[in-house]
């Protein structure tokens, strides 16, 4: 097993299913899989040949995309093709955060502050947003002319010693 040893430079994403739980109280657990699998094959279609999935966090999943531009698109695309799927009647409103970092490998899985505070940024973004922090927007370069990118200003989050710069994305 690989223990504490960098991974190269990457985009880590997290998704999250915004009210789940609720969703699975109200329409039961065979409904609430369905959205789970609806998650996970829109994710799976969306993601990059070296793109991958590096586990499923109950109602979300953690990504990882070793380009900066190749994430933003990404991330983008999802958030497109989750908000087509709410609007044809499936209930997913998703919300995900982004940052570039170069966390430690632990096995197939992906650990460290870069990974942390990749999901405290997620903690942040509301349904249908994708959030990013500035380490992320640098690494994506000009992707970043082609979307709307509102800076949102440094934010104090749980667990981060340090306030983080943090941009909303989305297409123009």
């Amino acid at each position: 097993m690989n223990v504490g040893v960098d991974a190269s430079p990457g985009a880590i994403v997290f998704t999250d299913i915004v009210g789940f739980t609720q969703f699975t109280a109200a329409r039961g657990d065979a409904e609430a899989l369905a959205l789970l699998e609806l998650q996970e094959r829109l994710v799976r279609g969306a993601l990059p040949q070296d793109a991958r999935v590096v586990k499923d966090l109950g109602d979300g999943l953690m990504l990882w995309i070793p380009s900066a531009r190749a994430a933003l698109r990404t991330a983008l695309d999802l958030q497109e093709r989750f908000g087509e799927a709410a609007d044809e009647g499936s209930p997913l409103w998703v919300r995900m955060g982004m940052h570039w970092g170069c966390p430690k490998r632990r096995g197939d899985d992906l650990v460290g502050h870069d990974v942390n505070l990749t999901a405290r940024i997620l903690d942040v973004a509301g349904a249908g947003e994708l959030l990013i922090s500035a380490a992320a927007a640098r690494a994506a370069g000009d992707a970043l002319g082609a979307v709307v990118c509102e800076e949102l200003g440094p934010v104090v989050m749980r667990g981060i010693p340090d306030q983080v710069p943090l941009y909303r994305v989305s297409r123009t």
